[in-house]
C-alpha cells in the first residue's frame, strides 16, 4: 500500500518487534496518562492568537484549540517531496486549526463576534485586506478548504467558495490591492481521481551521476519513484483564480504547480514560481527546477525572467548558494518593481571576492537590461525599503556569525552605501535591534523614518538578562537613543508604534506570575492601559521559584541556567532535591559571546508539552535552559572539543547548584530534544555525572548524516575521526547509566530518522545497558496528538522517579569519573 495507508510497516513493524522481544511488557498497555499534577498543565486552555490592524484600532481575537487527538494526527497523508499533504482536503496535513474569531476595539474594549461564521470552524491562513476593512481565512471542512471572508463593519462573515482551495504546496491566497478581491489557489476544475499504484512497478528507480560533487543533507519525505512523481504533480498543480467578494470567480493563466506567487503593490502584475521537471529523488521540492516569471494580473500574458536548474549541486557550508536569481521580492515603495540578488563568487563561499552578491531591479514591464543596485561583501540578507533615497541592506557571514546593516540610496544605483550597524550575531549585549516599519500607499511595510531617524526594537541583552527596548536610531551618526526599555519584574517587548513621534507604543507585558498582556503605552504620559486581560492558564505555577542563576566553568567560561524550585521550597528545612536539568548545545566562535546571559528571570511561565518544568510540580528542581555552550574560537571549529565541553558545561551546572545547597549531587538527571538529545547520550557515554537521561528525537550515529549535520560543515570523509568521536553510538558499550529514548515514528527533521533512536537501543541492549525504548506512532519530530504527549510524560516520570529521585545513593564525596575524556 502507499505510503499514507497506516499500517504496520517499515520502521513501525520494526519497533513492534522490538518491543515483543524486550523481557520487560510494561507500557505496552497503549497511552497513559502522567499523574494529575502534570496532566492538568496539558489540560489547560490555550491562550488566544492575537493580531493588531497597523493603526492600532482593531485587535483580532483566534481561538486556539487544545492538542489534536491521535485521530487527527493519524490521518492518512501523503509523504511526498518533502513535504506532507492530506489527500482528503487538497491541504498540509499536521495542522491545528483555529476554533474562532472575535473584533475587539482597542479605543472601547468591546468585543464582537462574527455572525454567520461557519458550524465547528477549523480556521486557518488568516489575513487582514490592505485597507484592514475585511479579514479572508481558510475554513477546512471534510472534503476540502473553502475560502470565507469576514467584514469589520457588518461584524459578518460569509463563505466565497466550495471546498476548491489548494493549499497543498502554495499558499491558498493573496488579497489584490483593491480591497475588492483574492487571487487564489485552486484545485484544477475537471482533474479527475488520483493516480492508483500500479499493481507492479513499471521497472527499477534508477539515479546516477556523472561526477560533478552533490554533496546533500539527509532530507526525508522525498519523492522515491515514478508514482510518487505523479501524486505530487497530482495534488500541487493549481489553477490560480481571481475571486471577488460576491464569489464570482476567473481563472488566471494556465494550471502548473505553484511553488510561490506575490501580487505586485499596483496589482498589475504577479511575480509566479512555477516548479518544473524533471523531479529529484535527492532533495525537496523547495530545491526542484523553477521558472521565475511575470504574469499580467489576468494571466493573459506571461514573461520568464529566469530558469533556475535542479538545485542538487551545490559548493559546501553554509554560507553557499546557488546560481542565478535568488530572492526575488516586490520593492514595497514602487507600483511594480522587481529586485533580487545573484551570487557573484559562484555560491562558493571559498572563493575570495570583493563583491560576494550583487543586487538588481528591473521595472515594469521588465523588458530592459537589470539595473546593479548595490552589492555586498558578505551574503546578501535582504532590504527594508524606505523612501527614495534610503533602504535597509542586510548582509550576513555564517563562518564568524558576523552581519552588517548599510544604508543605500536606491536613487543612485550602485553607489557604495553607508554602513550603520557590524557586529557579531552572537553577541546580545550590542544588539541594537532591527528596524520598525509602517505601511505605505501600498499597503506594503517600509521603514518608519523620522527625518535621519529610524525606530528600532531589540532584545536587549544584558547581564541582568533580556531587556527589550525601542530606540531611536540616527541612520548618520548612528547614535541610538533609548525611548523605552523593560524593567524589573517585567518583562516587556515593544511590539508596534501608533503615534507620529514614537512616544505611544503597543507592547507585550508579562511577570513570573503574570501572563501575557497587550499594553498602550503613554510614554509622555507616563500612563500604561491594559487592551488585554487574559487569564492565568495554570495558576498552578504561580506559586514555583524561578531565578537564573549564574557560575563558571573550569575553563573560566561564565555560564547561566534558569531554575525553578517548588514553591514553599527552603533549602534549609528541605534538604537538596532531585534535579532535571535540560540542555541544547550551542556554537559560537568567541568566548566573550558565549559567556553572555540570556533569557530573563521575568518572563511568564507557561509550561508546553515539551517543557521539563513540569517536574517541579513532582518536587524536582529544575535547570531549564542551561547554557551548554560549545566554543571554537580562531581558526578552531568548536566541534574539535565537543565532548569535553559538554562535560565541563554539566559539572559546572551540578556543582553550582549542589554549592547552592539546591541539588542532590547523586539525583540528578539530564535530558534534551533533538540535538539535546544527542546532548544527552554524549553525556551518558562519556562522564558519570548523571543519575540517568531522557533523550527525545535524537540523532547518535554521525555517519548517518555524512554530509554534515546541526552547524557541522565538514563530511564524513574529510573528518571520520570527528564523526566517530562526536557519535554516542559509536561509545555505546560506555553508557552505563539508564537512558530513555523517545522517537516519533514519523520524524521528518532532516538527520533525525526514527532508525537512529532504534539502532542506538539496539547498541545499548546489546553491550547490558538499560535503555528503554518508547517509538510514538502518527508522530513527527516534535509530538502533536494529546495522547502521545500525556504518554510522553508519563514515561518521563516514571523514568525519573525510579532512575533519578529514588536513585541508589553514591557515597557522599565519591569521586566522579568523567571517563574518555
Amino acid at each position: 500500500m502507499r505510503k499514507y495507508i497506516k499500517t504496520l510497516s517499515g520502521i513501525g513493524l520494526l519497533a513492534f518487534f522490538l518491543l515483543l522481544q524486550s523481557p520487560d511488557a510494561k507500557g505496552q498497555n497503549g497511552y497513559q496518562r502522567p499523574p494529575e499534577a502534570i496532566a492538568k498543565l496539558i489540560d489547560a486552555p490555550a491562550t488566544p492568537a492575537v493580531s493588531i490592524d497597523s493603526k492600532a484600532q482593531w485587535m483580532l481575537l483566534m481561538e486556539r484549540p487544545g492538542y489534536p487527538s491521535i485521530e487527527e494526527v493519524a490521518a492518512p497523508e501523503l509523504r511526498i517531496g518533502g513535504t506532507r499533504i492530506n489527500p482528503a482536503t487538497n491541504g498540509r496535513s499536521r495542522q491545528n486549526p483555529l476554533t474562532g474569531l472575535s473584533l475587539k476595539n482597542i479605543a472601547t474594549g468591546e468585543t464582537y463576534n462574527f455572525a454567520n461564521m461557519p458550524a465547528n470552524p477549523a480556521i486557518s491562513n488568516v489575513s487582514w485586506s490592505p485597507n484592514e476593512k475585511k479579514i479572508a481565512f481558510t475554513h477546512t471542512v471534510e472534503n476540502g478548504i473553502e475560502l470565507w471572508v469576514a467584514d469589520l463593519e457588518s461584524r459578518s462573515a460569509r463563505r466565497l467558495t466550495a471546498p476548491i482551495v489548494n493549499n497543498a504546496y502554495v499558499s491558498a491566497f493573496e488579497w489584490m490591492p483593491d480591497n475588492q478581491s483574492l487571487m487564489v489557489s485552486t484545485i484544477v476544475e475537471g482533474r479527475g481521481e488520483a493516480p492508483r499504484q500500479p499493481r507492479a512497478p513499471k521497472g527499477p528507480v534508477i539515479q546516477e551521476t556523472a561526477g560533478a560533487e552533490a554533496a546533500s543533507r539527509t532530507y526525508q519525505d522525498l519523492l522515491e519513484n515514478a508514482y510518487d512523481e505523479q501524486l505530487f504533480e497530482y495534488y500541487t498543480t493549481v489553477q490560480l483564480q481571481r475571486i471577488d467578494l460576491n464569489g464570482k470567480s476567473s481563472k488566471v493563466g494556465q494550471p502548473a504547480i505553484i511553488k510561490s506567487f506575490d501580487i505586485s503593490p499596483n496589482g498589475e502584475y504577479m511575480l509566479v514560481e512555477t516548479i518544473q521537471k524533471p523531479f529529484s529523488y535527492l532533495v525537496p521540492a523547495s530545491r526542484f527546477p523553477f521558472n521565475y516569471e511575470v504574469w499580467s494580473a489576468n494571466g493573459n500574458n506571461k514573461k520568464v525572467l529566469a530558469q533556475i536548474p535542479l538545485d542538487e549541486v551545490r559548493p559546501k557550508g553554509f554560507d553557499a548558494t546557488r546560481k542565478g536569481m535568488r530572492s526575488v521580492n516586490w520593492r514595497a515603495d514602487k507600483p511594480a518593481t522587481l529586485y533580487w540578488a545573484e551570487a557573484n563568487d559562484g555560491g562558493d563561499p571559498n572563493l575570495e571576492v570583493q563583491e560576494r552578491d550583487i543586487v538588481y531591479m528591473q521595472s515594469a514591464p521588465f523588458n530592459g537590461k537589470p539595473t546593479k543596485l548595490a552589492s555586498t561583501s558578505l551574503r546578501y540578507g535582504g532590504i527594508v525599503w524606505g523612501d527614495e533615497n534610503r533602504a535597509w541592506l542586510n548582509e550576513q557571514w555564517w563562518a564568524n556569525r558576523m552581519e552588517k546593516s548599510t544604508i543605500i540610496d536606491p536613487s543612485k544605483p550602485g553607489q557604495p552605501g553607508h554602513v550603520i550597524i557590524e557586529r557579531a550575531t552572537t553577541d546580545r549585549y550590542n544588539d541594537p535591534g532591527n528596524p520598525m516599519t509602517v505601511k505605505n500607499q501600498y499597503g506594503r511595510n517600509v521603514l518608519k523614518l523620522d527625518k535621519d531617524d529610524v525606530f528600532m526594537t531589540s532584545v536587549g541583552g544584558s547581564p541582568e538578562g533580556d531587556r527589550p527596548f525601542l530606540s531611536r536610531f540616527n541612520l548618520k551618526t548612528k547614535k541610538q537613543e533609548i525611548l523605552f526599555r523593560s524593567e524589573a519584574p517585567y518583562y516587556e517587548r515593544p511590539i508596534d508604534i501608533i503615534s507620529e513621534k514614537a512616544d505611544r507604543i503597543i507592547t507585550i507585558r508579562e511577570s513570573q506570575d503574570e501572563p501575557e498582556n497587550y499594553f498602550i503605552r503613554d510614554l509622555k504620559k507616563g500612563t500604561l492601559t491594559a487592551i488585554t486581560d487574559f487569564p492565568h492558564p495554570q495558576p498552578e505555577m504561580m506559586a514555583v521559584n524561578k531565578e537564573i542563576i549564574k557560575y563558571k566553568r573550569k575553563d573560566g567560561v561564565d555560564l547561566t541556567a534558569v531554575l525553578y524550585t517548588p514553591a514553599g521550597y527552603d533549602k534549609d528545612k528541605d534538604g537538596p532535591l532531585p534535579v532535571l536539568m535540560w540542555a541544547y548545545p550551542r556554537e559560537y566562535k568567541s568566548v566573550a559571546t558565549a559567556a553572555q546571559v540570556r533569557g530573563t528571570p521575568y518572563s511568564f511561565t507557561r509550561v508546553s508539552s515539551g517543557s521539563p518544568i513540569f517536574w517541579v510540580l513532582r518536587g524536582y528542581a529544575v535547570m531549564a535552559d542551561t547554557e551548554f555552550p560549545i566554543i571554537g574560537e580562531g581558526d578552531k571549529e568548536p566541534n574539535d572539543t565537543f565532548r569535553e565541553q559538554l562535560v565541563m558545561n554539566a559539572e559546572a551546572a551540578i556543582d553550582a547548584v549542589v554549592e547552592m545547597g539546591v541539588g542532590d549531587r547523586n539525583r540528578i538527571g539530564v535530558g534534551g530534544h533533538s540535538y539535546g538529545a544527542f546532548m544527552t547520550a554524549n553525556l551518558l557515554a562519556h562522564s558519570d555525572l548523571f543519575a540517568a537521561g531522557i533523550a527525545r528525537s535524537g540523532a547518535y550515529n554521525r555517519t548517518l548524516t555524512p554530509f554534515g549535520f546541526q552547524r557541522e560543515e565538514r563530511s564524513y570523509w574529510e573528518a571520520p575521526e570527528l564523526y566517530n568521536y562526536m557519535s554516542p553510538f559509536m561509545h555505546a558499550d560506555k553508557v552505563n547509566e539508564p537512558l530513555l529514548l523517545i522517537h516519533g515514528e514519523a520524524d521528518n527533521n532532516s538527520g533525525t530518522f526514527p532508525i537512529q533512536s532504534i539502532r542506538f537501543y539496539n547498541a545499548i541492549k546489546g553491550h547490558g545497558g538499560t535503555a528503554r525504548l518508547v517509538m510514538l506512532p502518527a508522530e513527527s519530530h516534535g509530538y502533536a496528538a494529546k495522547e502521545s504527549i500525556l504518554h510522553m510524560l508519563w514515561e518521563m516520570d516514571s523514568w525519573l522517579e525510579e532512575h533519578v529521585k529514588n536513585a541508589t545513593t553514591k557515597p557522599e564525596g565519591a569521586k566522579i569519573d568523567t571517563k574518555d575524556r
